[in-house]
């Protein structure tokens, strides 16, 4: 049973249908799509991939897999050119950001950016004085901007009372 030379065509379609939904579909709704019955799919998509029962169907699975893996295997030249093309495209087109975004993923894979984050702990409270005031500067030099209004006088006379306030409590 089931040791034939050749693959039926219904064999092949649900070897096909199995490889390009994988994760999609189940093999149930693979042995329908095939063509045989939804009474017997079930049991008809388990014998299909038993190697015992249907050697040719499993292997012809396998080399339907090994076939879409080296197609759409992601490797450094292919990505960079697909990025190249699609950096091109994006620039006859005049969507220069996304020819923009498209270099820039380029250089992130060929290793020409690198990612930082600086993750600090620490309580303003460990701070000493002069650290705290060095850091109270660098603040106030980064956000005076959006400070509208409010004199940087001001602002560092509330945080020396602060500070003082909390020698006092401690």
């Amino acid at each position: 049973m089931g040791r034939h030379k050749e693959l039926t065509e219904m064999q092949r379609k649900f070897a096909y249908e199995l490889v390009t939904n994988e994760g999609r579909k189940t093999k149930y709704e693979c042995a329908i799509d095939a063509g045989y019955a939804k009474d017997r799919a079930t049991s008809t998509a388990a014998e299909l991939t038993n190697p015992k029962k249907h050697p040719l169907v499993v292997q012809y699975i396998g080399q339907l897999r090994e076939e879409y893996q080296k197609k759409y295997d992601v490797t450094y030249e292919r990505h960079i050119s697909e990025l190249a093309k699609l950096r091109e495209e994006s620039r006859k087109k005049g969507a220069w950001s996304a020819a923009i975004n498209a270099e820039v993923a380029r250089g992130k894979a060929a290793g020409l950016y690198v990612e930082q984050k600086i993750i600090r702990t620490g309580k303003l409270e460990d701070l000493s004085a002069e650290e705290l005031e060095l850091r109270m500067k660098q603040i106030i030099d980064e956000y005076s901007p959006i400070l509208e209004g409010v004199e940087v006088e001001e602002i560092k006379e509330k945080v020396k009372e602060l500070g003082k306030e909390k020698q006092i409590e401690s």
